[in-house]
């Protein structure tokens, strides 16, 4: 195997370690080879939920690859950008009229709620962003003046609830819409026309003029499946999904046991 020309990471599950933070020996591998060696990051998280560990990693001038390929960023401009129109919104806003779900909507670094609820307060947890509070119509209708729309929207409540939203969703916007979900109490919702793959044939044909075969990509979830086949070096962590183990060149240790810094160490 040679040494890759670019590494791309998933966050969540894969380079954070059991506190969810990034571990003293992923920062010392990644510092080690970023000068020579790019280091970006790719997740379904927002922008301001990414920049505090590219500070850590000491990678802030490398771009940044948002919302699962919804934005990508570089010298922190969007050079892409994709999102789901507001009338969609306004639809699962009516399909919501009990509030029997949580719904959260971004765009860029915007993250809208309509209230500081369990759910809002578990993932400001998480993410250490927090939100602002604005009704979901306010917002729908400021987006709808401005033509903006959601990078990314994240329904979040019971089972059943989440259930129900999802299966209004398939039957309703099931071509346009990609619907994630992560948990059975959670969908991530994002445009389908955009993928972390398409996000990264973007930057390397654009930006570095790196090839697809020199490239190295990190992940554990269904959402890092078509990077993780395309690239010429594709890496799960061991906690990863079963289909996605299955696909995957090289099978590292689990992120939590930092299997990202050992795969580097060892390889790069």
């Amino acid at each position: 195997m040679n040494s890759p020309s670019i590494v791309f990471s998933d966050i969540d599950g894969t380079l954070l370690n059991a506190e969810r933070e990034l571990s003293d020996f992923t920062i010392s591998e990644i510092k080690r080879i970023k000068n020579k060696i790019p280091v970006v990051l790719i997740s379904s998280r927002m922008p301001s939920a990414m920049t505090h560990l590219q500070k850590e990693l000491d990678i802030t001038h490398l771009p940044l690859i948002c919302y699962n390929g919804g934005l990508v960023l570089v010298d922190n401009k969007p050079i892409h950008s994709t999102f789901i129109a507001p009338e969609i919104i306004q639809d699962l806003h009516n399909f919501n009229t009990e509030n029997s779900f949580h719904i959260s909507l971004y765009h860029n670094d915007d993250w809208f709620v309509p209230s500081m609820d369990f759910w809002a307060n578990r993932e400001a947890e998480n993410t250490k962003v927090n939100p602002v509070v604005k009704p979901t119509k306010e917002v729908i209708n400021s987006w709808k003046a401005e033509n903006k729309g959601a990078h990314k929207i994240m329904c979040m409540g019971e089972e059943k609830h989440i259930d129900k939203a999802y299966q209004f969703l398939e039957n309703n916007y099931g071509n346009t819409l990609h619907l994630y979900r992560s948990k059975p109490t959670y969908i991530e919702i994002a445009h389908k026309s955009i993928s972390k793959l398409t996000a990264i044939e973007l930057l390397l044909d654009t930006h570095f003029k790196i090839s697809l075969s020199d490239a190295v990509a990190f992940g554990d979830n269904y959402n890092d499946i078509a990077m993780i086949k395309a690239v010429g070096t594709g890496v799960a962590v061991a906690n990863a999904k079963p289909e996605t183990l299955e696909i995957a060149d090289v099978v590292t240790l689990s992120g939590k046991e930092d299997g990202v810094a050992t795969y580097i160490k060892n390889h790069i």
